[in-house]
């Protein structure tokens, strides 16, 4: 191609840069089966997505889940961080918020788990998530309830969102 034209397209294709897609490498290459269960938390594959069975599965295939995966590689997709001495005052009814989150948001969606919570080494409460998207809602419900300063913090290249919840007072 000769011209303006062909000198726009021709530029146009070198300029382009192709990037690389980070991808989460507990989410599957492709779908599993149908029916697949989890030898482990029992959450069954079907329908196109993992949900729990409420009926016992016959000649089901099995494949661990990506929750049940992160939990035995202790590799969280999502970090809540709670500081502030309002924390040591109402620890107990914030555990409590994020309990019943946890287990509103799992009765429908089995890959949103929580892995588990710490001490960390200055007074902070560190909960670890398998889901991107519960951290987050955990974290603004906790603001919602009490107030604070919510941070959220989320990096494509590792497919972890952190979120900081802090309230001093």
């Amino acid at each position: 191609m000769s011209g303006k034209d062909g000198d726009v397209a021709e530029r146009g294709r070198r300029d382009r840069l192709i990037q690389e897609e980070i991808h989460d490498p507990y989410m599957a290459r492709s779908k599993p089966k149908e029916p697949t269960v989890c030898p482990q938390c029992n959450a069954v594959f079907q329908k196109g997505r993992w949900q729990w069975s409420t009926e016992p599965v016959s000649d089901a295939h099995e494949l661990m889940c990506p929750a049940c995966e992160r939990i035995r590689d202790d590799m969280p997709a999502g970090i809540l961080t709670l500081t502030g001495a309002f924390l040591g005052k109402h620890r107990d009814e914030i555990l409590k918020l994020i309990q019943n989150k946890v287990e509103e948001e799992k009765a429908e969606h089995p890959m949103k788990r929580l892995m588990g919570v710490e001490d960390g080494p200055e007074g902070e409460l560190i909960v670890k998530f398998t889901d991107l998207h519960l951290p987050r809602g955990t974290g603004e419900a906790i603001e919602r309830a009490y107030e604070g300063d919510l941070e959220i913090q989320y990096t494509k290249e590792s497919n972890l969102v952190r979120v900081y919840w802090n309230r001093d007072q």
